[in-house]
């Protein structure tokens, strides 16, 4: 007798987003927030050509301050390459419309896997520790919400799925995400960190590697691309970088003290 077996689910690219700083809005700012989300996912979309896949999504769920849905991997090429600088574009038009308002930053994870239509599995839970990230909550926290309104991380799975197939839509780099390890609770995997418009050579590596680790294993410690080695350690919560020119290596530090997460 031939032995049974049972099929692989469906491949899935899951999509989520979180709003950053969610519980300090009022009530009114809250349902405006949650109602803003869904059309600010479907600009971006559209704009990354993707919408037919969109309004084809599966085990959506919008709770809040989040949302999330899964849809056929091949718009991973877009989700990776065109959305995270649509969503930025449709997060700074919101504000532009609306300027009193508080401005909405957005934390995305994006990663694929064998998902059952329910959406219940390993990649939706892999796909919210991403999320969590806290990497990505830092990277928000220390930014000016009027310059940087998106943060988006992506596992290793879909990165090497993209970029080694060599299928990137946009004018994305693969230097443009850095690569780091997450640590959630039990999760501990790497991803790569993107965000739209930043140079990785003129980023703070403390982000990934706090101040006073020692002994840091090859997996979190973090080389950023171009850049050179500080002069001095800067102090914590500040944005650092350093530059090599004629006089020399030059160091810049930037203090900053940004909000809670």
């Amino acid at each position: 007798m031939l032995p049974s077996w049972e099929p692989l689910w469906p491949y899935r690219a899951v999509l989520a987003v979180d709003a950053r700083n969610f519980s300090a809005l009022d009530s009114k700012g809250m349902q405006q927030v949650n109602a803003d989300i869904p059309p600010l996912l479907s600009q971006a979309l559209s704009a990354s050509n993707v919408s037919a896949h969109w309004e084809q999504r599966m085990f959506g769920q919008h709770a809040g301050d989040s949302y999330v849905a899964g849809m056929d991997p091949e718009v991973l090429p877009a989700l990776v390459g065109c959305f995270p600088a649509a969503l930025r574009q449709a997060l700074a038009r919101r504000h532009a419309d609306a300027p009193t308002r508080t401005p909405l930053q957005l934390r995305v994870s994006i990663h694929v896997g064998p998902l059952p239509h329910t959406g219940l599995g390993v990649p939706m839970v892999h796909t919210h520790r991403l999320l969590d990230d806290d990497a990505l909550r830092t990277l928000l926290n220390r930014a000016n919400p009027e310059l940087t309104n998106t943060a988006v991380i992506i596992s290793q799975r879909v990165y090497e799925d993209v970029f080694e197939s060599g299928c990137a839509n946009g004018d994305v780099l693969p230097n443009q995400f850095m690569r780091h390890l997450v640590k959630v609770k039990k999760f501990q995997q790497p991803a790569y960190v993107h965000i739209p418009g930043l140079d990785w050579g003129l980023a703070d590596p403390e982000i990934f590697e706090p101040l006073g680790t020692a002994n840091a294993t090859d997996e979190q410690s973090v080389s950023v691309p171009g850049a050179s080695p500080q002069a001095a350690s800067p102090a914590p919560g500040a944005v650092s970088f350093s530059h090599s020119g004629e006089h020399g290596i030059q160091a810049y530090n930037f203090g900053v003290g940004r909000g809670q997460r």
